[in-house]
């Protein structure tokens, strides 16, 4: 396998890319978030691994299918040594010329979760595809051109989508846990409203719940305090910014909702250890 030594995660120089890493490689990415421009389609055919996507923790196994949209923050905590991974990126300005940024929002919102866990049978013919789909990108002149990778997407996404409905459905077809539901809702509004609304009763109002109810529910469903979820979302985005921008600190504090950068330092410092220059020169 040739095995990329650098994966642009945070963007395709290219339209699209496709390739394979080990659990070596990734692990390489797990130094600090980075929010992603381009769509990801991925697989772990081997091994296991932990990452946060946006604001949630999650344990990856064999066989599962990751969906990562523009906008998503990621940050790797651990593959293991053995892990394998399948991967098809796809840029964001191939994914806007194509107007596709909506089409997986969609999927996403569906899903409410990056992991689809597929069985043994399927999961080998998605390995095999995208087998495939490397030795076609490969071959001089390359057998895949932007107007083909269209196609692609319109398959992968395709799929997703049915699985996505069959999730949808076999949802609808149990008694729904409110309590499950308004923590999901709480967190999508978080991710909406982060750089804006920095306390909890703002989300409370919005969701026309009581500060009481609410509190309480993301805490028994997630063990989680509801105010600890928004400074997760301001702190992932700002160590983002910091390690993979150039904007100046007072830049980053406004674009977070702070006016006053002594404040956000304070902020910063406080749940970090460290404050935002000593983060971004470490």
């Amino acid at each position: 396998m040739d095995e990329q030594k650098n994966i642009p995660l945070l963007d395709c120089p290219v339209d699209y890319l496709i390739g394979d890493a080990s659990g070596k490689v990734m692990n390489e990415y797990g130094r600090f978030p980075c929010k992603i421009k381009c769509g990801v389609y991925a697989i772990i055919v081997r091994g296991s691994a932990r990452a946060t996507i946006n604001i949630t923790q999650y344990e990856f196994q064999q066989h599962d299918v990751l969906l990562l949209e523009p906008g998503s923050f990621l940050l790797i905590h651990e593959f293991s040594e053995d892990a394998l991974v399948y991967y098809v990126l796809f840029s964001s300005s191939f994914m806007e010329k194509h107007a596709f940024k909506s089409r997986m929002s969609l999927t996403a919102l569906r899903l409410q979760s990056p992991i689809i866990h597929v069985g043994e049978e399927q999961a080998d013919v998605i390995r095999e595809a995208a087998e495939l789909l490397i030795k076609a990108m490969n071959t001089r002149p390359s057998m895949l051109t932007s107007d083909s990778m269209v196609h692609i997407f319109n398959l992968v996404q395709s799929s997703y989508a049915a699985h996505a409905r069959q999730l949808e459905s076999d949802f609808l077809m149990r008694p729904q846990d409110r309590k499950t539901q308004i923590y999901q809702d709480y967190c999508q509004l978080v991710l909406k409203n982060y750089q804006q609304w920095h306390h909890v009763n703002q989300y409370a109002e919005a969701m026309h719940i009581t500060l009481p109810h609410l509190c309480a529910t993301i805490k028994a469903v997630s063990d989680r305090t509801a105010g600890e979820i928004i400074t997760d979302a301001i702190l992932t985005d700002a160590k983002a910014q910091l390690k993979i921008t150039n904007l100046q600190i007072k830049e980053i504090a406004l674009s977070l909702g702070f006016d006053n950068i002594g404040f956000f330092n304070r902020f910063f410092k406080s749940h970090v250890g460290v404050t935002p220059k000593a983060y971004r020169m470490e």
